[in-house]
């Protein structure tokens, strides 16, 4: 690995996942311009990420979250149990709950939104690839909240797309069919059944579509 010429210490090498090649090029042009920065790759997706993280091996992986084809969370969970040595730092616009939970539960080191300004994404990067937890205020502020007030269980509402994957449920779509319509993987209609199940209190499908009409989610 090469050495930076300002700083003489081994730049930080990057793998940028974001499903949008306008973003993608943004990142690393940004990244490419700043010293102690080094991108190795570029992936489309979580799958593509997982793939790419097994060969390049980067200091740090720079995470959308919502992608077709393989989200960001997935792709965390992969990572782990694959033992890749990259720190995961997710970068995206959502901040909801269904999100940053899950997202900080698979195991992403830090959590910054798209909007954060340049130098506090480096400042990120940089605490990330030293394994430090690097949250934006507005998810450090959700995970506090989380914490103190936890949710009953069937309580918490459901994610815009967890609704999506609930209707399709109800019309007696296979996750199979539910994947090819949504444009996602089957593991990730997995991940979302299993955590509007969580939110409705319930373990099947059948339960889940039942409770939804129940409570006016559907119908």
């Amino acid at each position: 690995m090469t050495e930076d010429a300002t700083t003489g210490d081994a730049p930080i090498t990057l793998l940028i996942v974001d499903d949008h090649p306008v973003v993608r090029d943004g990142l690393r042009g940004m990244f490419e311009s700043a010293p102690g920065f080094r991108v190795l790759g570029e992936a489309r997706d979580g799958v593509e990420a997982v793939s790419l993280a097994a060969g390049l091996d980067p200091d740090v992986i720079l995470m959308d979250l919502r992608m077709p084809g393989g989200g960001g969370v997935d792709a965390i969970r992969a990572l782990a149990r694959t033992g890749a040595r990259a720190k995961v730092l997710v970068l995206t616009t959502y901040d909801t709950d269904s999100d940053t939970l899950p997202a900080i539960e698979a195991g992403a080191t830090g959590y910054l939104l798209k909007d954060a300004p340049r130098e506090e994404l480096f400042t990120a990067v940089r605490a990330a690839s030293e394994g430090r937890t690097v949250l934006s205020p507005a998810v450090a502020s959700r995970l506090v909240s989380a914490v103190r007030t936890p949710r009953a269980p069937g309580n918490e509402p459901l994610s815009a797309r967890e609704r999506e994957v609930l209707a399709l449920v109800a019309k007696g779509t296979s996750n199979r069919e539910i994947a090819r319509e949504l444009f996602i993987s089957e593991a990730t209609v997995k991940t979302h059944l299993t955590h509007l199940y969580a939110k409705l209190g319930v373990k099947d499908r059948a339960a889940a579509v039942a409770v939804a009409y129940d409570r006016g989610i559907l119908g």
